[in-house]
């Protein structure tokens, strides 16, 4: 079967989620935890038995490389039994685990997307970081283990940027603000080229988000089960948290109401079946702020946002600032909170225009600067997803 008669295949994985279809299509097929659950049984088996048994030590590989499960299925039967482990084959955007990393390329692609990799394309996406040993060791995969026709690695933070290409919007020079659950990137593209010299990275990511969250609500003593809080954090970042604009007077609103601000959460704990409620409070706007003022998180990080963008763009050559700052994008699970693009365009304005006072002022007020304008843009999810699979299959035409 000749491979341009059919879709490619394109898979997008991160250090949290993992997203995958066919080109062309409206939307992935398929979202899937980057988390591989093998049986702990069978490997301790293949480790341990004699070289005399040779037979039943294979015997016991085999079927380590058999009995598997990924994603969601993974988490549930690590849940129900201690017989599998769990391993996260990528940490901080980059590839940690190659072997379990081949394990769920060889489910997403046998049993979820269920196709031939002989007959189709593949698009697979890199972070901006990734070495290229990593990269070679990819196509070695892809080519000798899967024997795909044809291979493309592209950069998610590029890919992002064209899901905004249209035809009223023609502009492939931009900023990238990639915050994802392992990483955060900040990449300047300009005319789809990275400009690697500039590509800058903070040690503040989702996952962070939700460990604060979860160090919230243990030090105020909610009735959460031990086992369950890193869960019940990552759903109560989801679904309720949100950016607020002053941090003072989100404080002052929850303490005046609240009734009103703050919300319940009901579970069932995992060993006993029994409910359990829990109340919701400051970590709603905590939460996300820590990308704002990271220093009620961490001490060893103190640089906001912002500031972090505009030292890229900054370090960027002359000629394509003022383009990034028009054309800023926001891409990642964890930049999805209720306005967190209107507050990081407020916060990365006010730098903006306090050195371009500075300068006038340095000046002695005789030169008046032409104003900078900054903009930061997310597409609705449909229509990124939309965009970057046919972006993708324009890459084989």
């Amino acid at each position: 079967m000749d491979p341009t008669s059919r879709p490619a295949v394109v898979i997008d994985y991160g250090t949290g989620y993992t997203k995958m279809g066919f080109a062309g299509n409206v939307e992935p097929c398929f979202i899937s935890p980057t988390v591989v659950a093998v049986n702990e049984s069978f490997l301790n088996q293949s480790r341990t038995s004699s070289k005399a048994n040779r037979l039943a030590q294979h015997s016991a590989g085999v079927m380590a490389d058999l009995d598997f499960f990924i994603g969601e299925e993974a988490l549930t039967k690590s849940r129900s039994t201690n017989t599998y482990s769990l391993s996260y084959p990528i940490k901080h955007g980059q590839v940690d685990n190659w072997d379990a990393m081949e394990r769920y390329w060889q489910q997403c692609i046998f049993n979820y997307l269920r196709c031939d990799p002989e007959d189709h394309y593949f698009l697979l996406t890199e972070s901006p970081l990734t070495a290229p040993e990593s990269r070679e060791y990819t196509g070695e995969i892809m080519f000798e283990t899967f024997n795909v026709p044809g291979l493309y690695i592209a950069v998610n933070s590029v890919l992002a940027l064209a899901a905004g290409y249209t035809t009223s919007k023609c502009e492939m020079t931009g900023v990238v603000v990639d915050v994802g659950d392992g990483a955060t990137h900040v990449v300047p593209v300009a005319d789809g080229y990275v400009i690697g010299s500039s590509i800058k990275s903070i040690p503040i990511s989702g996952k962070d988000v939700t460990l604060f969250i979860q160090q919230l609500m243990r030090e105020r003593g909610e009735n959460v089960p031990p086992e369950d809080s890193f869960e019940v954090a990552r759903k109560v970042k989801e679904t309720h948290c949100y950016t607020c604009s002053d941090i003072v007077k989100e404080f002052n609103k929850h303490d005046k109401e609240p009734a009103k601000y703050i919300k319940h959460w009901r579970g069932i704990k995992p060993k006993t079946g029994a409910p359990y409620s829990c109340d919701i409070g400051y970590e709603r706007f905590l939460g996300p702020e820590v990308f704002f003022n990271p220093e009620i998180y961490s001490s060893d990080f103190t640089t906001p946002l912002p500031a972090v963008i505009d030292k890229c763009i900054q370090s960027a050559p002359i000629d394509t600032r003022r383009a990034l700052y028009k054309n800023i994008v926001l891409s990642g699970g964890s930049t999805m909170f209720k306005d967190f693009g209107r507050r990081l365009q407020r916060d990365l304005k006010k730098i903006v225009d306090t050195r371009v006072l500075t300068s006038e002022a340095r000046l002695g007020g005789g030169i008046k600067s032409q104003p900078v304008e900054v903009k930061c843009s997310q597409s609705s999810y449909p229509e990124i997803c939309s965009l970057v699979w046919r972006f993708s299959t324009s890459i084989y035409a």
